[in-house]
């Protein structure tokens, strides 16, 4: 995949307002672990009438940023033609231990079609063989026919909520 992978963001803070004495910032390259290992993201988009729809989806992480599919009829495929703007989360369902991860961007379609092959392969290294997709279409043709448009998210601005011990850490590039 040839997009440049941002080693680190421009700044990273720790905002001690919501954090325990003694906290840390989370480094990034921790909040990179955990997106490239999620497997379930929440993504956010605005409808054209300004509600907002969350949903749950597969996303991968690669080349500095998060890319996840949908079907380009679905209400998020037709809130992102209106709004392109989006919030991906990910995280534990505990209260005591992990760290959940917001990342705010603007979803952009790739079609490319090197660029959607090499997703694919990730999609299916991390997935497994159930997510295979051949590329067709500018977007991944699922074995029954059906086409999934493929969107990537590079960070604006990112946080980390620790919590052993809480803490919140922004990330912005």
């Amino acid at each position: 995949m040839a997009r440049i992978e941002p080693t680190e963001p421009r700044t990273e803070e720790l905002d001690t307002r919501y954090g325990e004495p003694g906290a840390t910032a989370t480094p990034w390259r921790e909040a990179v672990a955990l997106l490239t290992a999620a497997e379930l993201f929440w993504l956010t988009t605005v409808r054209p009438e300004g509600r907002p729809h969350v949903t749950p989806l597969l996303a991968v992480w690669a080349d500095g940023a998060l890319y996840f599919c949908t079907g380009a009829e679905e209400r998020k495929s037709r809130n992102l033609a209106a709004n392109p703007e989006v919030v991906l989360t990910t995280g534990t369902n505990a209260l005591a231990g992990g760290c959940d991860l917001v990342v705010e961007g603007t979803a952009v379609r790739v079609t490319d079609e090197a660029r959607l092959t090499a997703l694919a392969g990730a999609w299916e290294a991390k997935y497994g063989a159930d997510w295979h997709f051949e590329v067709r279409g500018g977007g991944f043709a699922g074995d029954r026919g059906n086409v999934a448009v493929v969107y990537e998210v590079a960070p604006r601005t990112a946080f980390g909520f620790g919590k052993a011990p809480y803490s919140q850490t922004r990330w912005r590039f």
